[in-house]
């Protein structure tokens, strides 16, 4: 099937979940096909939402194993989730070839001992593994992914599309009226993600 249209999903992740929301554009404008909650762990608990908080406890051995095995987990989520939102967008007639992922402020990360042994770090981690998973899920979708660091959106974006910020934040606003609630930062954040994946003179890695 031929699509005229294509689409980008923007992901805000938190601990074990991330807010999706998928956009195509429409004579240039935004158009907001669908907003989702994606979970990225089977088990909704602590104990897995914040996998290295729980590695911490453990032993050299037992923590790298549960750590792969989370990461295993939150990746197959991931492109399950992904290929969901494929779905439901190519059945409002859009293709689906873009991802738009706000990341952390962080530097990388060290080797799993330093993490382990640092309480900050540990929240960092947390975060990037799930970050990394809608990543690998999107390469293995074959979407291509633009990242921005989620202090810097607003900014970027107003650049990007020449509009003051403050108008921007209204118009991601207004954009989820018809969706109700949940339509909070999460939400917005992710929209501009996408609709930045969107801007033809954005660069976009694969």
């Amino acid at each position: 099937m031929a699509y005229s249209k294509q689409a980008a999903i923007g992901f805000r992740v938190h601990s074990g979940w991330a807010a999706a929301v998928a956009v195509s554009l429409e004579k240039g404008a935004p158009v907001v096909l669908l907003r989702q909650r994606v979970h990225l762990v089977e088990t909704f608990t602590y104990e897995f939402r914040q996998p290295y908080h729980t590695a911490e406890k453990m032993l050299d051995g037992q923590a790298r194993e549960f750590i792969s095995r989370m990461q295993t987990e939150a990746r197959r989520l991931a492109y399950r989730a992904i290929r969901e939102l494929a779905s439901r967008t190519e059945e409002q007639g859009v293709k689906l070839t873009r991802c738009g992922l706000l990341l952390a402020s962080g530097r990388p990360l060290p080797v799993l001992e330093k993490i382990l042994a640092s309480h900050a770090l540990i929240h960092t981690a947390d975060g990037e593994l799930f970050r990394e998973a809608l990543l690998h899920a999107s390469a293995r979708c074959g979407l291509r992914v633009f990242r921005v660091k989620d202090k810097e959106l607003l900014d970027h974006a107003a650049q990007a599309f020449s509009i003051k910020s403050a108008v921007l934040t209204s118009r991601v606003t207004e954009l989820g009226r018809s969706f109700g609630s949940p339509w909070s930062q999460d939400e917005k954040f992710a929209t501009l993600a996408a609709w930045l994946a969107l801007a033809p003179s954005k660069k976009i890695s694969k």
